[in-house]
């Protein structure tokens, strides 16, 4: 397994890093935490299992880096138009009904929708990747993991296909090409992340860990489609009655 490195302490406070943590929640200590989890990820796996969820003060925990870049990826949703994108899968017999219901214009029946979908959209998703991820990667782990080690393993793992994704965020929400060239990224990221990652505790042999890395990554797609149900039902329901 890979070394992990000594404790480290926490970067001074200061300017630019507390104006990004507190407007993202990601100063120094998350940025030096996303370098390595894209430099190294087998050295920030073996910290955060090792040394506790901050491994050993020298890295930012799995959840709150997870939530930051999750709130860059917002970010870029937002810009690109929010969630109501979502409800455009939501067959028109059904939503039209509903916005008719609701005595508002389409337009406010869909700003209602997006604001809820949005609040919602990453602690539900990140409940429904994690529960999905967890009971495979202790399963996997030799060191027969705890729950607490094991949401800390599954959201290393997320960190890891996560940060790759950052430049291509835009696109990802541009729809056409765009969106299919985010989701090639992501599902490649997503196997690199577990190969780079897991080697020598998730899988021994390339061969398993890459058969283990598409397991991984069909039950968080599954994990997510179950999870944008009661997302996509909370924004219907926050455009009709809120």
């Amino acid at each position: 397994m890979a070394a992990t490195p000594p404790p480290a302490p926490e970067p001074k406070a200061g300017g630019l890093n507390d104006l990004s943590d507190d407007a993202l929640g990601f100063g120094l200590l998350e940025l030096r935490t996303a370098r390595d989890v894209l430099l190294r990820p087998r050295v920030v796996l073996e910290a955060w299992m090792s040394q506790g969820p901050t491994g050993g003060g020298h890295y930012a925990r799995p959840l709150r880096l997870y939530l930051a870049l999750n709130a860059i990826l917002m970010l870029a949703l937002f810009l690109q138009g929010g969630t109501g994108m979502m409800l455009g899968a939501v067959p028109p017999e059904m939503l039209d009904p509903l916005i008719a219901a609701s005595g508002k214009s389409r337009d406010a029946f869909m700003a209602d929708a997006d604001n809820w979908m949005t609040l919602v959209l990453v602690p539900l998703l990140s409940v429904f990747y994690a529960l999905a991820a967890v009971p495979l990667l202790r399963w996997w782990d030799p060191e027969r993991l705890g729950w607490r080690r094991g949401f800390r393993a599954a959201f290393a793992y997320l960190n890891a296909l996560t940060v790759p994704l950052l430049p291509f965020a835009w696109w990802m929400y541009d729809g056409g090409i765009g969106a299919v060239i985010g989701n090639v990224v992501l599902f490649v990221g997503a196997i690199t992340a577990f190969m780079r990652m897991g080697a020598g505790r998730w899988y021994s042999s390339p061969v398993f860990g890459l058969a283990k890395a598409l397991g991984l990554w069909i039950a968080i797609q599954l994990a997510g489609g179950v999870g944008s149900l009661p997302m996509l039902l909370i924004g219907v329901l926050a455009g009709r009655f809120a």
